[in-house]
């Protein structure tokens, strides 16, 4: 377009720093912009934002062009950061058993300008309210390493000085495990941080919870943090979820302080939101689990206990767009059909 209409590059410039850098209002940055009118700031339309009553958390619905519902979800931190935790697909393939996205029984990529808009309209959000946005996480719905390239394309115009301008030790990309795109992405981008969701480290207990393990076994992941820790000079994040009689035990501590041998970990020890879907899961009691962290920091590992927020606005990943997204998928497949 810049060239269609002989547009000086300082305005494109402008544009895309108020936008993408400043999070300007929509309105406020096109008003200087010649032919503003033809320029599309969004692929996302919002379809339903959800305030936290009882904590800074926000749930931003989104409906893509193809009709489906996607979320993100904002993070106001008490010492007064944001996080926003972004989606990479609708639905998840890998089904874990914990997990109301991995329900859905649909999973679609999403492109990188569907990704990278609900970090334009978060931000747009937390600008209005006089707040940075500081972190961005990729731990909403989806596997990210199941859509890896679109990934990579979204990290790079993340982090690339022209366009959002993000510090990569900002972004983390959280995955159940895909040990190959792991390395891939910690070659191509050793400053952006790596979660591994963990949860079990016996082989039988974690391919229960988590499907996906029976094609990425342990013995395989434990080599690859090894080989991510090289590549990135620097700590993976470990996720655990704490279910209670599952994995939860002091001898389950213990199995997780040895497996981390030689490995650079911080663990993140993570509350369980129960979902309707897993009846049969609960969430382990706080007492128990500041035991199972001070067995993990007597043994020399770092470990925090993640504090939940959200926790009145369905804060299980997909909880409130699962229905509608799979009606949708149903009348989609019925018209198919008629066709």
């Amino acid at each position: 377009m810049r060239k269609e209409l002989r547009l000086d590059p300082q305005f494109v410039r402008k544009l895309r720093n108020d936008l993408l850098k400043k999070f300007a209002n929509d309105n406020d940055a096109l008003a200087a912009f010649p032919a503003g009118d033809r320029v599309q700031c969004h692929v996302l339309s919002l379809f339903k934002r959800v305030d936290s009553n009882i904590d800074g958390a926000t749930k931003l619905l989104f409906r893509t062009s193809a009709g489906m519902l996607i979320e993100s979800v904002i993070l106001r931190i008490a010492t007064g950061r944001t996080t926003l935790c972004v989606s990479s697909q609708v639905g998840c393939a890998a089904a874990c058993d914990f997990c109301a996205t991995g329900k859905m029984g649909i999973a679609q990529n999403l492109t990188p300008a569907e990704i990278l808009d609900q970090v334009f309209q978060a931000g747009q959000l937390l600008a209005a309210e006089n707040r940075r946005l500081d972190n961005i996480v990729f731990m909403g719905m989806g596997e990210p390493f199941h859509n890896e390239q679109n990934l990579h394309e979204t990290l790079q115009i993340l982090t690339a000085s022209h366009m959002f301008d993000r510090s990569p030790s900002t972004i983390l990309v959280s995955t159940v495990g895909v040990h190959d795109a792991m390395l891939r992405c910690a070659e191509r981008f050793p400053l952006v941080n790596l979660a591994l969701s963990l949860h079990s480290v016996d082989q039988e207990t974690r391919k229960t919870i988590i499907p996906l393990a029976r094609k990425h076994p342990l013995n395989e992941l434990q080599e690859t943090l090894r080989q991510v820790n090289k590549l990135q000079q620097r700590e993976v994040m470990i996720e655990y979820l704490m279910l209670a009689g599952v994995n939860d035990s002091s001898d389950n501590a213990s199995q997780l302080a040895v497996w981390l041998d030689g490995i650079q970990a911080h663990v993140n020890l993570i509350p369980y939101n129960p979902i309707d879907d897993a009846p049969h899961l609960t969430g382990t009691d706080r007492d128990q689990i500041s035991a199972f962290a001070d067995i993990l920091k007597k043994a020399g590992r770092k470990t925090t206990v993640r504090y939940s927020l959200g926790n009145d606005i369905a804060a299980a990943c997909g909880q409130l767009v699962r229905k509608e997204n799979r009606d949708k998928a149903i009348q989609d497949h019925k018209f198919s059909r008629q066709s």
